[in-house]
């Protein structure tokens, strides 16, 4: 029969502090949850959950308030500008990875890291003072005389161009995300054994091949959980987005159109709201904003997993 030992007490101690700072981010989550949903009660007992989420309506004056507009701000948002970052941000590791000089590997690795450092109002004065004019001079005409042309993609370019829009906080989204997916993607593209790529360039594969075969395949899930980090700093946004796509309570059927997100909605109007509907409501769209944010991490989440399970076997 084996002689129990005693634990060493500073080893029992490392485990309780270490335990108790896991437990703490449980503590703190479900604190903000249950301070959102007390501060929101009463737009919830008046609205409900699918009236407010399916409303547009969104009038201070009459008290009638809908979560329809900025879910829909957010979501177009947030896929535009991963549609625009994901290939720009896979292309920049690719190069850093694969193609680039290696005098040339360090600065731009260091360039990556500072453009995720520069703060967000910063975007934001730029892209009102820069960009938006850039956007509406120049951009979003090309785009009406080109795209703008036909038949059904058409329609999202109707307008007039103001550069205040939901196509430049896409646009300067994007830009904001996508040091966190490069960063991440070239930490992943480097773990690829040397020996695998060197197997494949052996048997006769061009750069793009052992790109395209090797190296992605191996470093699929890093890629992925960059996305998924990108992903859930486009939901929660604010400062930057809000100098550009203005605060229009409304489904735009148009890219060139202002729109509202639920950040940009909190930031302008937590000041304004005078009235107890007003200010619950607004901490309604704050826990619509984080119950949306924890689903689409959490289903990200899930399929790294079982990517990884699957890559695993």
């Amino acid at each position: 029969m084996p002689i129990l030992q005693k634990k060493n007490p500073v080893d029992f101690s490392f485990s309780l502090i270490t335990a108790l700072a896991s437990f703490t981010v449980v503590l703190l989550i479900g604190g903000i949850l249950a301070v959102l949903v007390r501060e929101s009660s009463l737009s919830i007992q008046k609205f409900g959950i699918i009236k407010f989420l399916v409303s547009t309506d969104w009038n201070p004056v009459t008290e009638s308030f809908g979560a329809a507009t900025t879910v829909y701000g957010t979501f177009v948002t947030t896929v535009i500008a991963l549609v625009i970052a994901i290939p720009a941000a896979l292309g920049i590791a690719i190069f850093i990875t694969e193609i680039s000089p290696n005098f040339l590997k360090g600065p731009i690795g260091i360039a990556i890291e500072l453009l995720a450092a520069i703060p967000s109002i910063i975007y934001g004065m730029w892209g009102l003072f820069t960009l938006a004019p850039i956007m509406a001079k120049y951009v979003e005409p090309a785009l009406q005389k080109s795209i703008g042309k036909l038949p059904v993609a058409g329609m999202l370019f109707q307008g007039t161009p103001m550069g205040i829009d939901l196509l430049t906080a896409s646009v300067i989204l994007s830009i904001m995300i996508i040091p966190f997916t490069a960063s991440i993607s070239r930490d992943a593209f480097n773990l690829t054994p040397a020996v695998v790529k060197e197997s494949a360039y052996a048997i006769g594969a061009t750069k793009w091949e052992v790109v395209k075969n090797v190296v992605i395949p191996y470093s699929k899930l890093g890629v992925f959980g960059g996305i998924a980090l990108s992903l859930g700093r486009a939901l929660g946004e604010t400062m930057a987005v809000a100098f550009v796509l203005g605060n229009k309570h409304e489904i735009a059927t148009s890219l060139l159109d202002a729109a509202a997100t639920i950040t940009v909605t909190l930031a302008n109007e937590f000041t304004e709201a005078d009235t107890d509907m007003y200010l619950s409501s607004l901490f309604y769209l704050a826990l619509v904003l984080f119950v949306l944010s924890f689903i689409v991490l959490a289903i990200a989440k899930f399929f790294l997993l079982k990517a990884e399970r699957k890559y695993s076997r």
